[in-house]
């Protein structure tokens, strides 16, 4: 699938302005140049690939997933070219803009209680996946999320410092990047 090798392998690049020159060195990983815009690209293609190859998810399966937004845009772009139905379940207060997103991928939508944030969410996706036995990643425990950094994330960002790395800095969701 070509979805596969265009995620991952993405740039290390230092910010050569931001402190004053003989400072510290600062480097960024650019996960934004993944396909889908994020570090949850390798995410959501972990999660479908060791699916597969489990024989847990097949040709035209269902995925029901719930999201905040990036895990969300990367299993959206993961099914539409590897060819399966996706059910994002989702606060109502997400933006306008990432359910454009989602929706242009061909993901179905169900907007949860905001004020119940994320737990409603989840509670609508464990629910719709007994009920029509839909696959559910499950990104929060997920193996495949936390493996896939340990495979490949961490791997490119040593080499591309050549082991020269002080301090890691990074943004926390499901905390798989840093597992």
């Amino acid at each position: 699938m070509a979805i596969d090798s265009l995620v991952g392998r993405t740039p290390t690049v230092r910010l050569e302005r931001v402190v004053p020159e003989g400072g510290a060195e600062i480097w960024l990983k650019l996960e934004g140049m993944n396909p889908a815009g994020s570090i949850k690209d390798r995410t959501a293609l972990a999660m479908v690939l060791d699916a597969e190859k489990r024989g847990v998810l097949r040709p035209g399966d269902e995925i029901v997933e719930p999201t905040s937004g990036n895990t969300g845009i990367g299993l959206a772009q993961v099914a539409a070219a590897r060819g399966y139905r996706l059910t994002l379940c989702l606060p109502s207060s997400m933006s306008i803009e990432r359910k454009r997103t989602l929706a242009a991928y061909g993901a179905r939508l169900h907007l949860t209680d905001p004020e119940r944030r994320m737990l409603a969410a989840i509670e609508e996706a464990e629910r719709r996946s007994a009920e029509t036995g839909a696959f559910y990643p499950n990104q929060f425990a997920n193996a495949a999320n936390p493996r896939i950094h340990y495979e490949t994330t961490g791997p490119e960002l040593w080499r591309s410092m050549e082991g020269r790395i002080d301090a890691f800095v990074y943004g926390s969701g499901t905390g798989g990047t840093i597992s």
